[in-house]
């Protein structure tokens, strides 16, 4: 049975017999037939360019946290590396924390817009105590992942338009001391290295010498090994960029130096620092790692870092929060799990929950309720045997002053009678004085 095409049309007729016959079948039907020429190259490959064309159009953001000490140079190492100066007022240091200081600026490099934002750590190791020092961060970090997590759970999602503030790199600044790492600077890498992507520089590599600098490095690194932290890599699973990173690895942390002063060096005018023992370049690589920093950082490996926050540490953050509100991907029978079976098994959990809390507080609500009667009943118990005491005392009290009325009316009866017999004696006195006054008178004029 063979497809034999039909002249003039699409369509196709179902034949059987010989090849041959099928043949001669097609040769005839097929005379007639139009031959048509392509206008262009017909194929796939053409999907990068359009993907391409597509981003460009769109434009790219990249977001920069910059860690570490006041004065180590963040800012200008930031106007150094992307060869702006940005605008912004200084931040004040008097605050009691730490503080979250965050700036966008939209870029241009030929058609290429870059949308990129750098936030930065103000106060950072100003603090006496410096114990919840990386807690500001940490908070920032996970508040532009709930922001992604909240747009993705929206039943109509803009995320291609929306503006991803999740941090791609964090610079963590290391002070030149050429000893070992700070307790600081451990503990807060520590904290970060699950959440961003980890690049340790040497700030103001130019203080210190070079045989000094690069067993610093060394004693960097391996504390930061011995301690369990985390860095980024450079990936070297990409054929084509596996070597340049693989030996940028190995020159990590890199060794930085910053300036926006511009110096001329023989014929040519270079961002530089100039001492009076001499001129440290920016962009010389015997002088610092400068270089290395940007072309790993914008030029290399800028979409892996990208990549790394999408699939690693915001894919670690969402599925820490969804296990957290319940979401799983299989049952306890290892069997898929839908997203309407697990909202309903959560809303269940939740309506039991809700339930047993309504349950317990209306038990407690009785139970408070029975306690306040028996305290109530117990006060009234307390207050009517005060109220008998106080009528016992006050009866006695009564009782006591009666008798003493009593008592003191007898002693006035008795005082009242004492005065008459008295009054009485004494008239009787004053009569029988004035008696024998008069029979004294009278015998003295009987006299004379």
């Amino acid at each position: 049975m063979y497809l034999v095409p039909v002249a003039g049309s699409r369509d196709f007729l179902v034949t059987s017999g010989s090849t041959m016959a099928a043949a001669e079948i097609a040769r005839q039907m097929t005379e007639g037939a139009r031959n048509l020429s392509l206008s262009g190259h017909v194929g796939f490959d053409g999907m990068p360019d359009q993907l391409v064309n597509k981003s460009v159009c769109q434009g790219f953001c990249f977001n920069i946290l910059c860690v570490g000490e006041t004065g180590l140079g963040k800012s200008t190492l930031m106007d150094t590396l992307f060869n702006t100066r940005f605008e912004g007022d200084p931040s004040p240091h008097n605050q009691p924390g730490v503080h979250i200081k965050s700036s966008s600026y939209e870029l241009q490099e030929s058609s290429v817009r870059l949308k990129l934002s750098i936030v930065n750590s103000v106060g950072f190791g100003d603090q006496i105590n410096k114990e919840e020092s990386y807690k500001s961060l940490v908070e920032f970090i996970d508040a532009q992942f709930e922001a992604y997590l909240q747009e993705e759970l929206k039943i109509k999602r803009t995320l291609h338009n929306y503006h991803d503030s999740r941090i791609h790199a964090c610079l963590y600044f290391i002070a030149p001391t050429g000893h070992s790492l700070k307790s600081l600077d451990l503990v807060t890498m520590k904290k970060l290295d699950s959440k961003v992507n980890i690049i340790p520089i040497i700030a103001k590599a130019d203080s210190i010498s070079k045989n000094e600098l690069q067993k610093f490095k060394i004693k960097i690194m391996s504390e930061l090994v011995s301690n369990g932290v985390q860095i980024y890599q450079f990936p070297t699973d990409d054929e084509t960029v596996a070597e340049i990173n693989g030996t940028m690895n190995a020159h990590l942390p890199f060794a930085v130096v910053g300036s926006t002063e511009e110096i001329k060096i023989g014929n040519k005018m270079m961002k530089a620092r100039q001492y009076p023992w001499g001129t440290v370049q920016v962009e010389n690589e015997n002088h610092c790692d400068f270089v290395k920093l940007r072309e790993m950082l914008i030029r290399v490996n800028m979409e892996d870092l990208r990549e790394q926050t999408h699939t690693r540490h915001y894919e670690l953050y969402r599925r820490c929060k969804l296990e957290e509100m319940g979401f799983k991907d299989t049952d306890p029978d290892n069997k898929p799990f839908s997203l309407q079976e697990t909202y309903e098994a959560k809303r269940n959990e939740f309506l039991g929950e809700l339930q047993k809390k309504e349950e317990e507080m209306r038990q407690m609500f009785v139970m408070r309720v029975k306690e306040k009667e028996s305290e109530l009943k117990e006060a009234e118990k307390e207050l009517h045997d005060k109220f008998d005491r106080l009528k016992k005392l006050h009866q006695d009290e009564k009782k006591k002053l009666e008798d003493k009325k009593k008592s003191l009316d007898d002693e006035i009866n008795a005082f009242k009678q004492r005065k008459t017999a008295a009054e009485l004696l004494q008239s009787q006195a004053q009569q029988s004085g004035s008696q024998q006054t008069l029979k004294r008178e009278k015998e003295r004029k009987n006299f004379f």
